[in-house]
């Protein structure tokens, strides 16, 4: 049986045209890939450097600590600044339990049934609901039926709806991560299944869980549509609590400035879109310091 003779030192490669095609084709949709995230590095330093010109020159003190004026060198962002934080915190106490809970009993305790196959794959779908579509639902049930009236804490809970298949799908996917091998050191050391998930199980988890939590709240914080429907006002002058009816928040007040036709009001719509994209960034970088901290004590 004869095989084939490797080729010659100094002797050309022969010339594959299957091999040169598909090269030429991972060549071509890797420029793609990169043009396509070129043009939208672009458009995103375009729009920021828009942004920062506009509205660096109306960020003072007197911009974070006033409120809303029918002037615009004399409007501040106080109540709104304040209603976002406000709205969001309470998003986080109401979404963390009840969303890391419902994770912790779909992936550690739910059997692999047909009921439970249908749940993950709507609470899945639900992930991808329009937002408005939770504002509608949200006032129906809690401005309405619950009679929160249009206050914060029926905006809290329509947010809060919104982001909990975020955080479930989160906290399902940092549970899966961790490998089986310490789940069963744990039954042999004798731990029942909830020591397991309690002191083996959620601590590995626990910085996956944390950043699915944070980067979720910072998404209600930049929510507006269903803020909207349940029924925030555009023009607070005091600062908003809990079941108090009136409120504002960031996105709505961009939107109600970003609508005056005089070029000075758009100038302080793009300074409050500043002061939210460093809330947002503080969020997004407490995430990343929180995973960091607690990724060090973690050992396979």
């Amino acid at each position: 049986m004869s095989t084939a003779s490797p080729p010659a030192v100094g002797a050309r490669p022969r010339f594959e045209p299957q091999i040169a095609r598909r090269k030429l084709a991972g060549t071509s949709f890797l420029g793609a890939c990169m043009a396509a995230i070129g043009l939208l590095l672009l458009a995103l330093v375009l729009l920021l450097y828009d942004v920062i010109t506009k509205g660096l020159p109306y960020i003072d003190l007197d911009f974070i600590t006033g409120t809303p004026s029918r002037r615009p060198e004399q409007a501040g962002i106080l109540p709104a600044l304040v209603g976002s934080i406000e709205i969001g915190l309470m998003v986080g106490a109401i979404s963390f339990p009840l969303g890391v809970a419902a994770a912790i009993y779909l992936e550690e305790y739910a059997a692999n049934t047909l009921f439970n196959r249908i749940l993950r794959t709507n609470i899945s779908n639900l992930a991808g609901v329009p937002s408005i579509v939770y504002g509608i639902f949200g006032l129906a049930l809690f401005a309405r039926a619950l009679q929160l009236g249009r206050s914060p804490i029926a905006a809290a809970l329509t947010l809060a709806l919104l982001i909990m298949p975020v955080v479930i799908i989160a906290t399902m996917e940092a549970l899966r991560s961790v490998p089986d091998s310490q789940r069963e050191g744990a039954y042999a050391l004798g731990a029942t299944r909830w020591q397991m998930v309690r002191r083996s199980i959620l601590p590995a988890a626990a910085p996956g869980i944390m950043t699915g939590i944070i980067l979720a709240m910072a998404r209600a914080i930049g929510e507006a549509a269903p803020i909207i429907v349940v029924g925030a006002a555009s023009f607070v002058t005091f600062l908003p609590t809990p079941f108090q009816e009136g409120f504002t928040v960031l996105p709505i007040q961009v939107y109600q400035w970003a609508s005056r036709p005089q070029d000075a009001f758009h100038g302080i719509a793009a300074a409050a879109i500043l002061v939210l994209l460093v809330l947002m960034l503080l969020l997004n970088g407490l995430a990343i310091i929180v995973r960091a901290r607690l990724s060090r004590h973690l050992q396979w």
